[in-house]
């Protein structure tokens, strides 16, 4: 079942629901739809009620808009809880970074749980691309742009593959409908990892996570700022998954949904007021 719900700007924001039980929002990363999540939610949805945010600039919900800023994804989130009462919230790569800035001085969240999340630090996430990226979106060469996001974001791998090489792997690796809703969401991509870079010098924000957080992380490259992260934030936990990479939330959910409802399942306040 899919829903709307306004945000505080009166931007719809569509999302995703399914299941029973203690409410939890998912919220997905860039260059991801609520789509590609719900195999992870109907995993979920075997003890909580999940509901699966359709971020701006996808699906039914309304632009990025130009006031756009972590602050809109935080509000859009904020709308989301509040018609829901949901006290959970999980979210991938930026839908991580967004989760955690939406816990950052909010009580209302009884626990957080993050796979890879967006946060930069010292520059752990590479920006130095977004310049680039943004002037070929403009010539309307979307798949230029996301040649140079997918080198810029990862220098010691993708970045010395020379980028007529990489064109033919992804065109071949990747079935051609996910490849060409990727290269629609460029535009928006661009837009968040701005704000990642922007938030790069906030790590102490995290400082006012009041909720436990679980960090969740596999064998990938943006990793780096997470020991940080975690020294940051009073109650925060790790769990290593050495098999999986960024993408294992989209890809293999089943390996990490033990994990994530497990966390919950400790940390879920009886006292709190009853959800909606």
């Amino acid at each position: 079942m899919t829903e709307l719900v306004t945000s505080a700007d009166g931007t719809p924001i569509e999302y995703l629901t399914v299941g029973h039980g203690p409410h939890v929002i998912v919220v997905p990363g860039a260059l991801a739809v609520a789509d590609d999540f719900a195999a992870f939610a109907a995993l979920l949805a075997g003890r909580h009620t999940v509901h699966v945010v359709q971020r701006r600039g996808r699906g039914r919900s309304g632009p990025q808009g130009g006031r756009y800023g972590i602050a809109r994804e935080c509000e859009d989130v904020e709308a989301v809880r509040a018609r829901t009462g949901a006290r959970l919230i999980f979210g991938h790569s930026f839908g991580g970074l967004v989760a955690l800035r939406a816990a950052c001085g909010n009580p209302a969240y009884d626990a957080v749980a993050v796979y890879e999340p967006g946060v930069s630090a010292g520059g752990s996430i590479p920006v130095g691309w977004i310049e680039r990226a943004r002037r070929e979106v403009a010539e309307g060469r979307n798949e230029a742009a996301f040649l140079t996001f997918i080198r810029g974001v990862n220098p010691e791998q993708t970045g010395r593959v020379p980028r007529w090489l990489l064109t033919v792997i992804l065109r071949f690796a990747m079935p051609r409908a996910e490849r060409a809703r990727k290269l629609a969401l460029m535009p928006q991509t661009i837009g968040e990892h701005a704000e990642v870079g922007r938030l790069d010098p906030h790590l102490a924000d995290y400082r006012t996570v009041e909720a436990p957080v679980l960090i969740m992380h596999g064998q990938s490259a943006q990793t780096a700022a997470l020991p940080r992260l975690a020294e940051t934030i009073p109650r925060a936990e790790t769990a290593t998954f050495p098999g999986l990479d960024h993408f294992a939330p989209e890809k293999k959910p089943a390996e990490l949904t033990d994990a994530v409802m497990g966390f919950f399942a400790a940390h879920i306040r009886t006292d709190a007021p009853a959800e909606e």
